[in-house]
């Protein structure tokens, strides 16, 4: 039997989760979407490094964003194209949802695979409702990146991507505490 792996302080987590995507921010702010993509290449596989330096583990998500960060940070380099990296979120959010669909089609959940150990009180009819609302939030973030790499600039839409995202997300998150509430999630 493995020991279990040492839990990564808040701070730390949220530091490795959205770290990259505040690089990727300021280096547009004083630079352009191009410095912008190899330092969020660049701070991404520092997230990697230190998930694995930490915990021995590179979560799952992690190593598949990752994967897509540096494919299409790649090619917006390589090619001198920015649409490269705006239409990442696009495949990302889409390959999200499919993921959570296809487990909901064939009786997995694979949300609860990566959210389980946060959320041990949710029941089956819980954790049904729970990926199926993320499966839908993740496909409305497909529609917005791909409206919003269409209409506006780089600058606008890296802000769309950096705020937006992460305020629409996070609220999104918060208005699932009556589904978890409802199911078995005791919320202090």
């Amino acid at each position: 039997m493995t020991a279990p792996r040492p839990p990564l302080p808040t701070a730390l987590k949220l530091a490795l989760d959205f770290g990259p995507l505040l690089v990727f921010f300021v280096a547009n702010k004083f630079g352009d979407v191009f410095a912008a993509t190899g330092a969020f290449m660049a701070a991404t596989v520092v997230a990697m490094a230190v998930s694995w330096w930490k915990t021995r583990h590179i979560p799952a998500m992690l190593i598949f964003t990752g994967l897509i960060v540096l494919v299409f940070g790649g090619l917006t380099l390589w090619l001198h194209d920015e649409s490269f990296i705006k239409i990442k979120p696009t495949l990302i959010y889409g390959s999200f949802a499919a993921i959570l669909l296809f487990g909901m089609a064939t009786g997995r959940s694979y949300l609860k695979l990566v959210l389980g150990e946060a959320l041990p009180a949710l029941d089956d009819a819980g954790w049904r409702k729970l990926t199926r609302n993320w499966a839908l939030f993740f496909i409305a973030l497909m529609g917005a990146n791909e409206v919003a790499r269409q209409l506006l600039t780089t600058d606008q839409w890296v802000n769309f991507k950096v705020w937006g995202v992460t305020i629409a997300t996070m609220v999104f998150a918060v208005a699932q505490a009556p589904l978890l509430a409802r199911h078995g999630v005791k919320l202090d």
